[in-house]
């Protein structure tokens, strides 16, 4: 394979943080390329380099052999590279092909006057989609799409600039794995057609199943390149944080007691049937299921963020009734989001503040916040959870994604829940991160708590819980317990395979 793209000993600087040190990466043409690493280990810095949206300080971007200087994204763009992010960046209230085209219509004269050829687009789209092996209506607006169909377009976009290289910036992140091997397909597709993808990701699994190569960033420096088929998961954690990491569903024996939460009969018209379980003081209890099987939809009306139709909810053997989350919290029950940037944490905001929003009223005297109060739960928390942060009064988007997702985590344990629900509570964080997460669920199961825990990755789910229960279209499909379980059982109930 010929090489298409090399960086050479990129050195990138803020003010006051070396974010890469003489970083070196090599593409070629018709390769999926891994970079993995933790959070702020230096991907997205080098990513914003090859794509001209940050200026390298010193060293050498060559693409076909000849070196170019970057200094705004078009410069990349003109050359074939493009960028498909974990957030799309369509339009909602545009239909597909209208974003395809978006800045580049095909245009043809008419009587004299140039005018959109939208016969030439939509010919050129479906010959795109076609490449992509997929059928999907041109005409249909973006907001209509789920996030895997909204990835596609950007693909199909790109493609329609003859983008020559792709980087995939944790592309499946919000895909279930049936969308997980549709994307699959289609970057085996392009990859056979010459294509260069750069795939970044933290789902390990996902590296060995369609990667070439794997290149190891850490704390902006280059650490190792590896043939795939050369290395093992193990390795490559130790690379990427330095050292091994010998357990990362650190599940800790616990002895479960009674039965201290039970939903019967809960009904969502349209969304939810006939969901009745229970749940054990000190348990781990997994949700899984495909995008769609209503398992966020059952947490959220659970906690009365929507609303249920009937269905009763029990704490302690006593029936709690929930109109709004007021009422969850107040029965002791808290539900940590899947989405901390939209529902979860306001990342303008400190450290401390996002912690204590929630019981405000119990941190003030006469109307007035008692600030050392709030200072004493946020620093509690800091460091029980270990937050690595300078102090309180970080702002939250300074911080990596996986203690981004540590304070959102600690804004709920400080209102002292008997029961967490967690919704997918390591997306989207890196390997370290995640293990420090699970070490800290484990903790909290250990001190008496119950969790719930949703998931779309197998490995969480059949590593931390005591029990799975599975979802389909909204209803419970199966149950199995730790000892029994095991992945091929989870799909068989989840697609109904006999």
């Amino acid at each position: 394979m010929n090489e298409i793209l090399r960086l050479n000993n990129i050195i990138k600087t803020f003010p006051g943080v070396l974010a890469l040190s003489n970083m070196s990466f090599d593409l070629k043409a018709g390769e999926v390329h891994a970079i993995c690493g933790e959070n702020g280990a230096g991907k997205s810095t080098l990513m914003n380099i090859v794509t001209g949206v940050y200026k390298a300080d010193s060293g050498d971007i060559i693409v076909d052999e000849k070196k170019y200087v970057f200094e705004k994204p078009n410069d990349a763009f003109d050359l074939g590279i493009a960028i498909i992010h974990q957030e799309t960046s369509l339009f909602e209230e545009m239909t597909i092909l209208e974003n395809i085209f978006l800045g580049h219509e095909i245009t043809k004269k008419v009587a004299g006057i140039r005018v959109i050829d939208y016969e030439g687009m939509e010919k050129e789209a479906e010959n795109i989609f076609d490449l992509m092996n997929l059928s999907i209506d041109l005409n249909v607006k973006i907001k209509k799409l789920g996030m895997a169909q909204k990835q596609m377009v950007e693909i199909a976009k790109a493609l329609t600039f003859n983008s020559r290289i792709f980087i995939l910036d944790e592309p499946t992140a919000s895909l279930t794995q049936r969308e997980v091997a549709a994307l699959f397909e289609i970057v085996r597709k392009l990859k056979s057609k010459g294509v260069a993808v750069v795939y970044i990701s933290h789902r390990l699994e996902e590296i060995f199943e369609l990667c070439d190569r794997v290149t190891v960033v850490r704390d902006g420096q280059f650490i190792s390149c590896k043939n795939v088929s050369e290395t093992n998961k193990h390795d490559l954690v130790s690379d990427m944080v330095g050292r091994s990491m010998d357990n990362y569903y650190p599940k800790a024996d616990v002895k479960i007691g009674g039965e201290i939460f039970k939903v019967e009969g809960l009904n969502q018209r349209g969304v939810l049937s006939d969901i009745s379980f229970s749940a054990r003081k000190g348990e781990i209890l997994g949700f899984a299921g495909l995008a769609g099987a209503g398992r966020t939809e059952l947490a959220q009306a659970i906690c009365g963020l929507t609303k249920k139709d009937r269905g009763k909810i029990y704490m302690n053997g006593r029936e709690v009734k929930i109109h709004h989350y007021q009422d969850a919290m107040q029965s002791e029950i808290v539900y940590v989001s899947e989405d901390r940037g939209k529902y979860g944490l306001i990342v303008e905001m400190s450290i401390k503040h996002n912690i204590s929003m929630p019981q405000l009223e119990k941190l003030s005297k006469n109307s007035f916040i008692d600030f050392k109060a709030e200072q004493k739960v946020a620093d509690e928390y800091i460091k029980n959870v270990g937050i690595k942060a300078p102090d309180a009064d970080f702002f939250v988007e300074n911080l990596s994604g996986g203690n981004q997702q540590k304070v959102s985590v600690s804004k709920a344990l400080a209102l002292k829940p008997k029961l967490l629900i967690l919704d997918e509570p390591t997306r989207g964080v890196d390997v370290n991160a995640k293990a420090e997460i699970h070490y800290i669920i484990s903790k909290l199961v250990e001190e008496g708590l119950t969790i719930i825990l949703i998931s779309s990755e197998m490995p969480e789910l059949l590593g931390m819980c005591d029990r799975i229960i599975i979802m389909k279209n909204g209803k419970i499909a199966g149950e199995f317990d730790r000892k029994e379980v095991t992945q091929e059982k989870i799909l068989k109930v989840a697609l109904e395979i006999e």
